[in-house]
């Protein structure tokens, strides 16, 4: 097998052991190949003067939780089971700085819509990854708004992060990458912002940080809440509300926040320059803010970062 893109990979996590790469595979009549039918995480490690610690684990797991139990997926894990299944693969690998993406899908059964008699299957991956929209991002990207809706909240809840929900996520980038953009923003069904294809969005008016609710059919990013959170600390007015698509073009600032893009500066949207058409000061001060917290510099004054500690023994396939 190939290994052009993750050549520093070695160990898979797969339902409870650590698989040499090339052997992590399922089966092509796998449920959730056919139907969507997983939901998952996007986490990272951070390299810190104490060695590697991964972001929000809790906060991660808690979410993967959840988004399973919408789907009536029940993990055959405890919470706690799961965050040292996610830092053993880390450990395996010898990574002190990755992204990690742990993914609970229905495995091999009866075809059909019905999923509930496909089992329960498990898997964790780790690899090296920069920038998501690449290593010049910080200067700020180019962004256009999507002419794809975010789906309705009671047809796909947004609420979980579910495989099936980044076919639309595709699209949205597709057209932006067709079109000579790095990303696109997607509206809710009321034609009001929502996120872009895989990241929450956040503009800066008259001194606040506006970002918009949950309502806008979009996911509650945990990189959101603590962009919120350090915000609130060193006193910027922070509003989760209605976002018209009207403000993209007139607001001072805006920026993407994600697990992969992390805090990322948005230059322009459909060609409009955002306020002077470079990251403005309360961008670039919450981006020193972040990269304090997860290298740990604050001394994780939060509770955010989990240490990744010792090697364990490895079980291999």
């Amino acid at each position: 097998m190939a290994r052009d893109f993750y050549p520093d990979v070695q160990w898979i996590w797969m339902n409870g052991r650590l698989v040499e790469f090339d052997k992590a595979t399922i089966h092509v009549m796998t449920h959730a190949l056919h139907y969507g039918s997983g939901v998952f995480e996007g986490i990272r490690c951070y390299q810190t003067k104490r060695g590697g610690a991964v972001f929000r684990l809790p906060e991660h797991v808690e979410r993967l939780f959840d988004s399973a139990k919408i789907y009536r997926m029940e993990i055959p894990l405890s919470r706690e089971e799961f965050a040292g299944a996610v830092l053993d693969t880390i450990r395996a690998n010898e990574f002190e700085a990755c992204y990690i993406r742990p993914l609970v899908y229905r495995g091999y059964g009866p075809m059909g819509v019905n999923p509930l008699l496909s089992p329960i299957e498990i898997s964790i991956a780790a690899w090296p990854w920069g920038r998501y929209l690449g290593e010049e991002a910080d200067r700020g990207v180019e962004a256009c708004v999507s002419s794809w809706r975010r789906s309705a909240p009671n047809s796909l809840p947004a609420t979980a992060k579910a495989t099936g929900n980044y076919l639309n996520a595709q699209l949205i980038k597709m057209e932006a990458i067709s079109n000579g953009y790095s990303e696109g923003i997607g509206l809710d069904m009321q034609g009001d912002v929502s996120e872009g294809s895989g990241e929450n969005l956040f503009l800066v008016q008259n001194g606040a940080l506006i970002t918009p609710n949950v309502a806008s059919s979009l996911l509650s990013g945990i990189t959101r809440d603590a962009v919120m959170t350090l915000a609130r600390e060193i006193g910027i007015e922070v509003r989760e509300e209605r976002v018209p698509r009207g403000l993209l073009y007139t607001c001072d600032e805006l920026f993407f926040t994600g697990t992969a893009v992390e805090i990322t500066p948005i230059r322009s949207v459909d060609r409009i320059p955002v306020g002077k058409g470079r990251p403005g000061e309360v961008t670039r001060r919450l981006i020193a803010e972040f990269q304090q917290a997860v290298s740990g510099e604050d001394d994780d004054r939060h509770g955010w970062l989990t240490p990744v500690g010792v090697p364990v023994a490895r079980e291999v396939s």
